[in-house]
C-alpha cells in the first residue's frame, strides 16, 4: 500500500508539472530511500533522488522529457542534497535541491549541512549557471522587526532561529 501511495504522489506531481508547464522541479521531504532514478508519468519525466529513511528527509529533482536526456551528471550527499547538471545548447546548468535541518536538530548537523552545501557550490565552475530549490526550514513569523527592507509583514506565527 505504501508503494502505491508514493506512486500516486509521483503521478500527481507529474500532472501538476504538465498543467503548470514546469520543466524541472526540486523536491524536498520525499522520503524515498536510496540513491537512484526512475521514469515517472509514462516516461514523460525522470526523477533523480536520494534518501536514507522513509520517515524523514530525502530530496529529488524531476526533469521533463524535453530535458531529461540533457542530464550529464548527478551528485548526491546524504539525504539532504542532490545536484543535477544539464547541458542545454552551449549552457551548462546546475540544479541543486536541498533540505536544511529543522529546529531542534543539533548544531553539528546544521553545520554539516551548510558545509556540504558550500562544497557543492564551490565545485561548480564560475562559467556554469546555478539554480537552487531549497527548503531552509525558516519561519519568518508575522513581525518584520529589524527586517523591514526584506520582510513584507505578511508572515504568520513566530520567527524561529533559522527564520
Amino acid at each position: 500500500m505504501k508503494h502505491r501511495n508514493t506512486y500516486g504522489k509521483s503521478i500527481e506531481l507529474v500532472d501538476t508539472m504538465i498543467r503548470r508547464r514546469v520543466n524541472i522541479a526540486c523536491l524536498q521531504e520525499t522520503k524515498w530511500v536510496g540513491e537512484n532514478s526512475r521514469e515517472i508519468g509514462s516516461t514523460w519525466f525522470k526523477l533523480w533522488y536520494t534518501g536514507i529513511d522513509r520517515k524523514c528527509n530525502g530530496v529529488g529533482i524531476v526533469v521533463d522529457n524535453d530535458y531529461k536526456d540533457n542530464v550529464v551528471e548527478v551528485k548526491r550527499m546524504g539525504d539532504r542534497l542532490i545536484l543535477v547538471k544539464l547541458i542545454i545548447g552551449d549552457e551548462k546548468i546546475n540544479i541543486l535541491s536541498a533540505y536544511a535541518p529543522q529546529v531542534g536538530l543539533s548544531e553539528s548537523i546544521k553545520r554539516k549541512f551548510w558545509d556540504d552545501m558550500d562544497g557543492f557550490m564551490q565545485n561548480i565552475p564560475l562559467d556554469e549557471k546555478i539554480f537552487i530549490g531549497v527548503d531552509l526550514n525558516g519561519h519568518v513569523g508575522a513581525s518584520n522587526d529589524g527586517f523591514e527592507r526584506v520582510h513584507g509583514g505578511f508572515g504568520y506565527g513566530n520567527r524561529n532561529e533559522e527564520g
